[in-house]
């Protein structure tokens, strides 16, 4: 009738690069989340005006965050195109990974930083 699958062991072996690709593309998608997140927080910054206290130093962490948040995805393209399992990319793999995943932990110490200074929407629109 029916054959039982265990989910103990896998009916083929892993591949690496199936697995590094879809994990790639997982976080490029956060990526977009927070890009669009930016992109809102830069607006609410630009509707309030130089007369904000903390406009510069907002405009300033945002530039950064969208910086390096198109750097990782940058990356993550590159990564996703080199093949895991030949020998001869893995160390160099390894290291883009390392250095995405640093540029994704300053990227969310920067956001903290926006938040604390307390982007708002105000709702307000430049009159035209």
């Amino acid at each position: 009738m029916y054959e039982m699958i265990s989910l103990s062991q896998p009916t083929e072996p892993l591949n690496m690069n199936h697995y590094a690709t879809k994990k790639s593309v997982a976080e490029s998608l956060l990526d977009v989340a927070l890009l669009m997140a930016n992109a809102s927080q830069l607006k609410a910054v630009l509707e309030q005006g130089p007369e904000f206290k903390y406009y510069f130093t907002v405009i300033v962490l945002i530039a950064a965050s969208l910086f390096f948040q198109v750097l990782v995805g940058a990356l993550f393209v590159h990564m996703a195109r080199k093949n895991l399992n030949d020998v001869a990319n893995q160390r160099k793999l390894d290291i883009i990974n390392n250095v995405a995943t640093v540029l994704v932990f300053l990227t969310v110490i920067i956001n903290i930083f926006i938040t604390a200074f307390g982007v708002q929407k105000t709702g307000l629109y430049p009159k035209q």
